[in-house]
């Protein structure tokens, strides 16, 4: 049994992998101070889990919360390119910094390996699809520059001082506990809820621009791959993690209509600053390297996705109802 540090640990992504290593028999330690995580996403487990209200950015609280640790899941961040757009100080200073905390605390402790969740933006609009790990990066977005930052120190991390860092970029994850509330929420998140209230949903651009969704599954089962995985192949070295299929934001409406029951119109609005036009990657070093495998399709991880919202609805309704 191994200790396990997931920061970030009430975010969408954070909270799937502390569910995850719980299931395995893992000893999990998480952190958070709920500036985008949500306690009700761990809130199930947290007599489970070792868990610490802070922040990456207080130095003290992750050289703390790193001691005894064996792997470091570093999932916090502003996950958000309009966020970044509208504060890219802010941004910077929590991807940026507080990752800089994140590996020095980890450093420091003697950890045995961290594993970074990077972000698929750094390759920006380029034309050439797919996507493959050795292109030259292209961000558009503030936030594209500080997870690109944040991978750079990872690799210099592990040339400079010997700590074990492995760095997955991210293409378009989706799944339960994603957060829909918010206006720089993700796409599908924000379809689904507003399709299953029969809502009209609203694409920015034309809805040709297509994106490499993911399965949360699938992300979270690279992430336990990538910790423990032969230092020498995977050692300060990145991989994407995505499906190798895209889907434009039509075809996901059109799926999206027969498991929501939504028979209205979208609608159509302005594209948004920083936001990349196709995305698609390339997995096979993930699949060599990682020994990873996309097994949820994003058809699948659509059903599963849609009835976890509508299973979330139904039981909001039935507390609304019984206070009432």
């Amino acid at each position: 049994m191994s200790l396990y540090l997931v920061t970030g640990a009430a975010g969408f992504i954070g909270s799937s992998l502390v569910h995850a290593l719980l299931a395995r028999g893992e000893q999990v330690r998480g952190i958070d101070n709920f500036e985008t995580g949500q306690r009700e996403n761990i809130q199930d487990v947290l007599s489970r889990v070792d868990f610490r209200e802070a922040s990456i950015l207080d130095p003290e609280a992750m050289q703390v919360a790193c001691r005894g640790v064996d792997y470091v899941l570093h999932q916090a961040a502003i996950p958000s390119v309009p966020k970044s757009v509208a504060d890219p100080a802010h941004s910077n200073r929590v991807n940026v910094e507080g990752t800089m905390n994140v590996l020095l605390a980890a450093r420091d402790a003697g950890v045995k390996r961290v594993v970074y969740a990077a972000s698929s933006s750094a390759y920006g609009d380029t034309p050439t699809l797919p996507k493959r790990e050795d292109m030259t990066p292209m961000p558009l977005s503030p936030y594209a520059v500080a997870k690109l930052a944040g991978e750079m120190y990872m690799k210099v991390f592990y040339g400079v001082y010997g700590l074990p860092t492995v760095c997955l970029r991210y293409f378009n994850i989706f799944g339960p506990r994603q957060d829909p509330t918010s206006q720089y929420s993700a796409v599908l998140a924000k379809f689904i809820t507003l399709m299953l209230r029969g809502e009209r949903p609203t694409i920015y651009g034309d809805g040709t621009q297509s994106r490499d969704f993911n399965y949360i599954e699938n992300a979270v089962t690279a992430n336990l791959l990538a910790a423990t995985a032969p230092e020498k192949d995977v050692a300060g070295e990145t991989f994407n993690i995505a499906t190798g299929n895209r889907y434009d934001l039509n075809q996901t409406v059109a799926l999206l209509r027969p498991l929501t029951g939504y028979s209205g119109e979208v609608a159509y609005a302005a594209e948004r600053k920083g936001d990349i036009k196709h995305s698609l990657a390339d997995i096979s070093r993930a699949q060599q390297k990682l020994g990873y495998h996309p097994d949820v399709t994003f058809e699948e991880g659509l059903r599963r996705t849609v009835a976890w919202y509508r299973a979330e609805e139904a039981a909001k309704q039935k507390e609304l109802a019984a206070s009432s």
